[in-house]
């Protein structure tokens, strides 16, 4: 019999814990429709309130507010006291926090429909979902194509992330005044324009799919950087195709979780043949181990099953470990780590042995 190991939770709480999960698609529609249909906005701007007061103010039924916010208090987002509601801390969260909404976005318009093909996924090893949104092998072929929210909530979640890095990656990275940039899997070229803004003297050369690279140059001219700012074309995990040399830093963000830990060791193979002994390889990425919050590490462990099911159906959220050891096996060594950028990045910084 099972003794359960370490689980200190008592039979309640593990018993509540267990309906939240099998009610959580039902609930999660619960928060968001009290978010988009302005009644959280209503609390919050009026302290507390009736049922009938924001059936009234916001033109819905009487019905429908008293099931939304009888679900809210279920989901703690409200709290009832003399018959009226009144907005807690969560339901602030869910409707102020810019990081809650764009989650929230991200899992309704790109991976409400298509995470319901992740058992599919798991057992054919490739993402099933992703016939939700159009008709590719992989989601990054269809970025530009993504259909209507999805695109946009697409990629507020990737630059959610990664913009709030770019303060504290910068100094680190021209500390030693690199003169040539390589981004790998530059995608749009956000991070790119960034360098150049940065710093007056870096050229930069983006490698990826034509599908993101046709995005970047317009971006790149847009913002004038065509002289300093390149993109090529590149079927990454192509290994039979080589990174061009001559290169001070090569650069990948938050890109390696885009991939299995094979294709990783090919990419990395291909930055360390590519490099001079003088030459620094970065590697930017979120590791589930290393977080500071539990609410950090649950939306990693969510995000790895994005990529099972929509993304790719061999990628993840990594642990430190696994990408340690892959940088030692292919004969890296770490120069400099440095943990938590912005809000839950590591940064790595490799040289050759």
């Amino acid at each position: 019999m099972n003794d359960f190991g370490n689980d200190k939770k008592n039979v309640v709480q593990a018993n509540l814990d267990a309906q939240k999960i099998a009610f959580a698609p039902i609930m999660f529609q619960a928060a968001k429709s009290l978010r988009n249909l302005g009644i959280l906005e209503y609390l919050f701007q009026n302290n507390k309130a009736s049922i009938k007061t924001i059936a009234e103010a916001l033109s819905l039924s009487l019905y429908g507010v008293k099931v939304l916010l009888e679900a809210g208090l279920s989901l703690e987002m409200v709290y009832l006291k003399d018959n009226e509601f009144i907005l807690t801390k969560t339901g602030y969260f869910i409707l102020r926090d810019k990081m809650t909404n764009i989650n929230m976005d991200f899992t309704q318009d790109v991976n409400y429909q298509a995470i319901n093909h992740l058992e599919e996924s798991i057992v054919n090893g490739k993402p099933e979902g992703l016939k939700e949104l159009g008709d590719w092998d992989t989601v990054y072929i269809g970025l530009s194509e993504l259909p209507g929210k999805s695109k946009k909530s697409w990629f507020d979640f990737d630059h959610f992330y990664s913009d709030y890095t770019f303060p504290e990656i910068m100094p680190i990275l021209f500390k030693d005044n690199p003169k040539y940039l390589l981004d790998v899997g530059g995608n749009t070229g956000n991070f790119s324009l960034q360098c150049a803004k940065y710093n007056p003297n870096v050229k930069i050369t983006i490698l990826d799919l034509p599908g993101q690279t046709n995005v970047a140059r317009k971006n790149i001219i847009k913002a004038g950087f065509e002289d300093r700012i390149s993109a090529t074309d590149i079927n990454l995990l192509d290994n039979s195709i080589h990174f061009p040399k001559g290169f001070d830093v090569i650069w990948m963000s938050q890109f390696i979780d885009c991939f299995s830990l094979e294709e990783i060791s090919g990419l990395f193979k291909r930055a360390y043949e590519s490099m001079t002994t003088d030459a620094s390889f970065y590697i930017l990425e979120t590791f589930w181990d290393l977080q500071k919050f539990q609410a950090s590490t649950y939306s990693l462990h969510a995000t790895s099953l994005y990529f099972t099911a929509v993304a790719n159906g061999n990628s993840q959220m990594y642990h430190s470990k696994d990408i340690l050891n892959l940088i030692e096996k292919t004969g890296f060594v770490v120069d400099e780590l440095h943990e938590i950028i912005g809000m839950s990045h590591t940064l790595i910084k490799c040289k050759k042995k």
